[in-house]
């Protein structure tokens, strides 16, 4: 899914980030179908964990296919629903903070992702965003288009976030002017 997926480059960039904080927990809101999850599960140690989430039921099912094909399986839970819905269980049972927590859904609900990766991280912990600038239509105030009103929500929050301090990574290439948000917990 070329034009929906990250690009090869962006996966090689989770997979850095992720090993550079010594993640051992990972959390992705947005499994699509699992190449961003496989670039980042293969960040981790040995004994490291990663919880995806993914809503699209026929993404869901190739993302486990694609989870077996990279046997990862052991290393990898994949979860099907609404991440607002599963979130909640996820704090009830996850015994240790995410280390990495990557948000790549729908961007509508970018705000409300994002404050469930402050509840769920630590000090210390990576949060990283996908496609914060979405070809700079984020600059059209106008804009009706729901995709560019969640980013640029996401966008005004970050602006008062106390909790994380972010940085906007731009990108350009295999999809057009897009760019990351990616910052640590304080």
């Amino acid at each position: 899914m070329p034009g929906a997926n990250i690009s090869p480059n962006q996966g090689k960039l989770l997979n850095i980030l992720a090993r550079a904080c010594s993640s051992k927990n990972i959390l992705e809101i947005g499994t699509l179908v699992g190449y961003s999850t496989i670039w980042l599960a293969r960040a981790l140690p040995e004994g490291g964990k990663l919880i995806t989430i993914e809503y699209e039921k026929i993404n869901y099912e190739i993302a486990l296919e694609n989870i077996r094909k990279a046997n990862l399986e052991e290393t990898i839970t994949i979860l099907h629903g609404k991440a607002l819905d599963i979130l909640p269980e996820i704090e009830k049972t996850q015994a240790d903070p995410f280390d990495f927590i990557f948000i790549d859904a729908d961007k509508p609900s970018y705000v409300d992702y994002l404050k469930w990766a402050i509840k769920l991280s630590r000090k210390g912990s990576l949060i990283v965003l996908d496609n914060v600038i979405r070809n700079a239509r984020i600059l059209d105030e106008n804009s009706s288009v729901p995709k560019v009103i969640g980013v640029q929500r996401l966008n005004d929050y970050l602006k008062e976030c106390q909790e994380v301090d972010f940085t906007i990574l731009q990108m350009v290439g295999e999809k057009e002017y897009d760019g990351m948000a990616i910052g640590i917990r304080k």
